[in-house]
């Protein structure tokens, strides 16, 4: 049977998530927010207050645990955490905790096995280059570091909580190199994604984009 998966990699903050999303409605095809399961292991982590290091304690924490998809909602241990998922604090943790391989082992083994049956969209730090490198298309979205901030601090305003631009830098920018320097998996672009940058683009713009590079390599109609 052959598949049809778009993987979809980039920074933290690029609208990859968003991107993937209107895709997987438009195509008719499952959406996974691999970052989704990282921010959830974060606030386990958070919950549990134990230290993020690679250990007893995180092996046994990572055995308990069971990350699951449904209607969009992300389930931690059964519970919807998708909410409470998008926080700073949890972000930074989902950053810390993917530098560690038995958190990356984990997840990457889950995604892995749902990229190798269905047909998907799923965005992340590394589908194109370890979850999915054999993905029918690939793609990395990104922008500028100052961009992202932007985005993310005018999100936060909309949202009624308290947010300071020059703080939401900082964390990208250590989320950044977190991300390019661990030491498994580091983010970086795989040689056959096709990179979008998004900081000058809409939303709409950078998914016109996208599908017209799936149409070109599919010969697919516009409203396939």
């Amino acid at each position: 049977m052959k598949l049809f998966r778009i993987a979809v990699d980039g920074p933290s903050g690029s609208g990859k998530s968003t991107v993937a999303k209107i895709l997987a409605k438009e195509y008719g095809l499952d959406y996974v927010d691999t970052g989704a399961m990282y921010r959830a292991m974060g606030l386990k982590i958070i919950r549990k207050d134990i230290p993020c290091e690679e250990g007893p304690e995180l092996s046994e924490l990572l055995s308990e645990t069971v990350i699951d998809f449904s209607d969009g909602k992300v389930f931690l241990d059964g519970e919807d955490v998708s909410d409470l998922i998008r926080t700073q604090e949890v972000s930074k943790m989902a950053s810390d905790c993917s530098a560690f391989a038995t958190v990356r082992t984990k997840l990457d083994t889950i995604q892995k096995e749902i990229g190798r049956t269905k047909n998907v969209v799923m965005d992340g730090r590394d589908i194109c280059t370890v979850v999915m490198p054999d993905a029918e298309h690939q793609f990395y979205i990104t922008a500028t570091a100052e961009e992202r901030a932007n985005r993310r601090y005018k999100e936060l305003i909309a949202k009624g909580q308290e947010a300071e631009y020059e703080t939401i830098l900082k964390e990208i920018n250590e989320r950044d190199y977190n991300d390019t320097h661990r030491e498994v998996n580091p983010l970086r672009k795989a040689e056959t994604a096709i990179e979008i940058d998004t900081t000058e683009l809409t939303i709409d713009e950078v998914v016109a984009r996208v599908k017209e590079e799936i149409r070109k390599k599919e010969g697919l109609v516009s409203d396939y």
